[in-house]
């Protein structure tokens, strides 16, 4: 769910809009209102709404300026400038201030519903980035090298992405690749790694699960039987375990979603 705020120096525009616009059905659970940019800046501050609805001509603080401080405060808000003044030089002056969209009056209700539609679905699609950046940077922590970089490492790694799928993949069968034996290898698996063979193995496949929910629309038991699970219920156990919410909720939270 989302927060909005919306700063307009006109009484009925700000009743308005807090009474005729459905803000359940753009998953927009509180509104906060201001009457100038000050006042709208102390409300950023105290509540950090996920977006802002401004307009540009207002008295103490105008729109453009309260945009500009709104940013430096936190440049993930996502800010719509509504203003009466169709100039190229608003518009020009609000990509400045580092303004995500306008809308210019009158606007009516659907407008500003397509706007906040817009701009959540630009928020849900930035979580989704990040989660999947986030995850694919927990793969990549995965790999650094240690202090003891044996030439053991590269190899174990190209071995390891090319078979984390395999359901049937094991130590035993790593060690068969790279001609070591198994009780050698644990033990310089776990000095290469700082992990044993199983934890590593289930960290990588839970790292690329987090990446497939987050960018497919893949069901939870399509996901493990790419990532070589034999059990989806194991599989959903050992991402709750590892991240403490189920994989449907993960995906769900990262959409902006969750309850």
């Amino acid at each position: 769910m989302f927060t909005l705020l919306i700063v307009d120096d006109e009484p009925l525009f700000r009743q308005g809009m807090s009474q005729l616009v459905d803000f359940a059905s753009l998953s927009i659970d509180k509104v906060y209102l201001a009457s100038d940019g000050i006042h709208g800046l102390q409300l950023v501050k105290e509540h950090h709404p996920d977006m802002v609805l401004a307009d540009i001509n207002m008295p103490r603080m105008d729109g453009l300026l309260l945009a500009k401080h709104i940013k430096e405060i936190d440049p993930n808000i996502k800010i719509a400038m509504i203003t009466g003044y169709d100039y190229f030089d608003y518009a020009l002056a609000a990509l400045k201030a580092k303004v995500d969209d306008f809308i210019l009056k009158p606007v009516s209700k659907k407008d500003i519903e397509q706007l906040l539609l817009k701009m959540g679905q630009v928020i849900k699609d930035e979580k989704k980035q990040q989660g999947a950046l986030s995850a694919l940077q927990n793969i990549a922590n995965l790999s650094k090298d240690s202090e003891n970089n044996d030439d053991y490492k590269p190899l174990i790694l190209q071995i390891l992405k090319d078979n984390y799928s395999d359901t049937q993949f094991s130590l035993t069968k790593l060690a068969k690749k790279v001609n070591l034996s198994p009780g050698y290898l644990s033990s310089l698996f776990k000095e290469l790694f700082t992990k044993t063979f199983s934890e590593y193995l289930l960290t990588l496949r839970l790292e690329r699960a987090k990446i497939l929910l987050l960018t497919t629309i893949y069901k939870n038991y399509e996901i493990s039987e790419q990532l070589g699970f034999i059990d989806p219920n194991y599989f959903s156990t050992a991402f709750k375990k590892k991240y403490g919410m189920s994989p449907t909720h993960y995906r769900k939270m990262k959409e902006g979603m969750a309850k």
